[in-house]
């Protein structure tokens, strides 16, 4: 049984909703205080004469919205873990520049929300941020995406993705057990992952090279990046020669 300790803050300008999620929070093993407030202004006076291990914002609130908000708690309260709570989505990079643990979508379910608490957990008793899939040497960064099956949004670690895909003005991210859906271009999914081992390999793919499970020689020179989760990448031509000797043992 996990031990109750964490201290949560919950914000949200709905008092319905925010009695359902004090009560959600009150009802996990893992949390042992809940504190609400009904607007940006009585958060921020709370948070400024005490700590919490995790702070769930609301997104769109009048006059101080989440983002907003959570930009002024990071001065106040700049130990706390956020979790951002929505029925809306929210900017990509504003919850990236946040450093958010997650993203929450309205009507929070029991399941989104243990696992939101288990990321604060970790980070509250010093373990390493959890990570879907492999273990990973990584920067720990993380991108707000859309769960392509579920329609949900949430904060994916980026060394748990394999590969992209380019749809146009969208890119699919794809890890060993799940897709996720950016809006982004290519482009801009390789000059953030560059530094995280990630190669353009084709017009349409960007792959962790050291992810690959296996090379194969394809037709006409180019070749194939074949993934745990059973996807195949394609290698340009151009690329071929140059990636099979980086994968070479």
């Amino acid at each position: 049984m996990t031990p109750a300790c964490l201290s949560v803050l919950a914000v949200d300008d709905e008092l319905p909703q925010l009695e359902d999620l004090a009560r959600m929070l009150r009802g996990n093993p893992r949390v042992a205080e809940v504190k609400t407030a009904a607007s940006g202004d009585e958060a921020v006076a709370i948070a400024s004469r005490r700590g919490f291990d995790a702070i769930f914002l609301d997104v769109r609130m009048p006059r101080l919205n989440g983002l907003d908000l959570g930009r002024k708690l990071r001065c106040c309260a700049h130990s706390a873990s956020l979790v951002f709570v929505s029925g809306f989505d929210a900017s990509a990079a504003a919850v990236s520049e946040l450093r958010a643990v997650d993203f929450l979508t309205k009507p929070v379910s029991t399941q989104r929300l243990d696992e939101a608490l288990r990321r604060v957990s970790a980070l509250a008793t010093g373990a390493p941020r959890l990570r879907p899939g492999r273990d990973q040497d990584d920067t720990g960064d993380v991108i707000a995406v859309e769960h392509v099956s579920e329609g949900t949004t949430r904060l994916l670690e980026t060394g748990s993705i394999l590969y992209a895909k380019s749809y146009g003005d969208y890119v699919r991210l794809f890890t060993a057990t799940d897709r996720y859906l950016l809006r982004a271009t290519l482009n801009h999914v390789e000059e953030r992952l560059a530094s995280q081992g990630f190669r353009r390999v084709h017009r349409q793919y960007l792959a962790h090279l050291t992810r690959a499970a296996e090379v194969r020689r394809a037709i006409n020179g180019t070749a194939l990046l074949v993934y745990e989760n059973g996807g195949r990448v394609p290698v340009a031509r151009r690329h071929a020669a140059e990636i099979r000797r980086q994968l070479r043992p």
